[in-house]
């Protein structure tokens, strides 16, 4: 008898911090990985040390997602290996910190195509796919920053989340008694290379108390129960959930104010 094949997990952002953090909790339980980020060394080294640690078959696909034509060349790719999507983590994302009018618009459009666009297209290309086998999970890595008042220096990073938090909770109820769960998955301040990448690493080191910093392999495993018990939101971490809760009781002007003072500081004001 040939052996059943195994679910396959595709998730984009994969090459370090917390993509890899998924990747790892996934294949611990069994799953086989499609992994994609433009680091094609990084991705071939991790996806060789998975498949050797875990037994699991993992393949590496360079690629960028800022690209609007990547979404179809890369679906098309797992496609040509006979091989569906059952679990999608949408994690692909980084900072733009600066003022709005500071920074490049052609950078905002990058960004946007990445944290929104990229997502909503690859959700919306493998769903009918989940639904027609009656399985499937969608984690949308969002943050805690969507649950919070826009703030400055980074525009369009909290609204964006907070728009993709909102659409994982359609989604969510949408898919729900079709066998697809959809979680997004609000992380605060994570250990990985997100911070490096926007070169905001030693200043928040220097200004963030350490009780606020949370570790990928603990957000991945937060994000992997929730995904499975199809909970629509998760914010791993009880300072986080205190933070959420107190974004919604107390009114957003007073939200706003308390960020502001945040901002002066890290800026040094």
């Amino acid at each position: 008898m040939p052996h059943p094949v195994r679910q396959r997990v595709f998730i984009t952002g994969a090459s370090a911090g917390l993509g890899e953090g998924m990747a790892r909790r996934f294949a611990a339980m069994g799953r086989d990985l499609a992994l994609v980020a433009r680091r094609a060394d990084r991705l071939e080294a991790l996806a060789e040390d998975i498949r050797l640690r875990s037994g699991v078959e993992t393949y590496a696909i360079a690629d960028d997602l800022a690209d609007p034509a990547a979404c179809e060349r890369i679906l098309a790719e797992i496609e040509a290996q006979g091989r569906v999507v059952d679990v999608l983590v949408n994690n692909a994302g980084y900072g733009l910190p600066g003022d709005f009018a500071a920074t490049d618009w052609e950078a905002q459009g990058r960004l946007h195509q990445v944290l929104a666009t990229a997502v909503l297209e690859m959700s919306h290309k493998v769903i009918p796919g989940m639904v027609e086998r009656r399985f499937g999970r969608i984690v949308n890595v969002a943050s805690v920053a969507g649950l919070l008042p826009g703030s400055p220096g980074a525009t369009l990073y909290g609204p964006v989340k907070s728009y993709l938090i909102r659409v994982s909770q359609s989604l969510h109820i949408e898919l729900r008694s079709k066998g697809v769960h959809v979680t997004a998955l609000c992380p605060g301040f994570t250990y990985s290379e997100f911070h490096d990448v926007n070169n905001t690493r030693a200043t928040l080191n220097r200004r963030m108390p350490a009780w606020m910093w949370m570790g990928a392999d603990e957000v991945a495993a937060a994000g992997y129960e929730a995904a499975e018990a199809n909970r629509p939101l998760c914010v791993p971490g009880v300072h986080n959930q205190i933070i959420s809760v107190m974004a919604k009781i107390l009114p957003d002007d007073w939200v706003m104010a308390l960020m502001q003072s945040r901002l002066g500081r890290f800026r040094g004001l």
